[in-house]
């Protein structure tokens, strides 16, 4: 399992934007060395070309907006039991506040949960994701996050085995079963959640949160850094979800 999983990892880095750029920029390279100029040409450019779509800002916009509106934020009108709130990354740097130790995406996820459950009496929070290498696993680091932000220790589940959406899937299931509940995650990862809960026979309702969306500001806009970012978010989603498609 733990093979499988590393082994996913390094072939999604080969299929999204950094590892594309950076393979085709060494495939070039390689050829420049040997002598190959038509080839050395046609991968470098290529790759310079693709550096500057995915840096492009109203490119990303469009690979990323595709996915955040598939899904309308949360009416917060609904009595459902249960919250699910998905993990993200964190780190345990006693140097930083709690505030810092969840990513930013993470920390939208718990705020978002939190709210819906602050309008929900007697509802429950539920927080996944394990530890990984660190000291304290995802989950736990969320439980604090929310607690800090006033929400009672009784109302919490948490699990720590969960490496992925399809193993928080697989949990939520023995807790819920086929009733409603609300799956908080980031817009961008909504459409695959969705996905792989529903392949469970689960009934999730969408309460996306943390957009990467912004308003269009016109094509004449420089590559930025923040921009190739938001490009790997979005095609690290389209290809879990054309993966989640093939094992489905």
């Amino acid at each position: 399992m733990e093979l499988g999983f590393l082994l996913k990892k390094f072939v999604t880095f080969f299929v999204e934007p950094f590892g594309i750029v950076f393979t085709l920029f060494i495939v070039g390279v390689i050829f420049l060395y040997m002598k190959k100029e038509f080839q050395s040409k046609i991968t470098l450019s290529l790759s310079l070309f693709l550096l500057f779509m995915f840096s492009y800002p109203p490119f990303a916009n469009f690979l990323v907006q595709n996915l955040e509106m598939q899904y309308p934020k949360y009416d917060y009108k609904q009595d459902i039991e249960y919250i699910h709130v998905l993990g993200s990354g964190h780190n345990t740097d006693q140097r930083q506040p709690l505030s810092s130790h969840i990513m930013d995406a993470g920390t939208k996820r718990v705020l978002e949960g939190v709210i819906i459950h602050k309008q929900i009496e007697n509802s429950k929070i539920i927080f996944t994701g394990h530890k990984g290498r660190k000291d304290i696993a995802h989950a736990e680091m969320s439980s604090k996050l929310s607690m800090a932000l006033g929400v009672d220790k009784k109302n919490i589940i948490i699990s720590t085995d969960q490496k992925e959406t399809q193993d928080e899937a697989v949990f939520i299931k023995t807790l819920v079963g086929t009733k409603p509940f609300v799956l908080v995650t980031s817009a961008t990862h909504m459409p695959r959640s969705m996905m792989l809960f529903k392949q469970e026979g689960l009934n999730p309702i969408a309460a996306p949160t943390a957009y990467h969306t912004s308003d269009f500001r016109g094509y004449l806009r420089a590559p930025s850094v923040t921009a190739f970012k938001i490009s790997t978010i979005a095609m690290h989603e389209y290809i879990g979800i054309v993966w989640t498609r093939i094992k489905g």
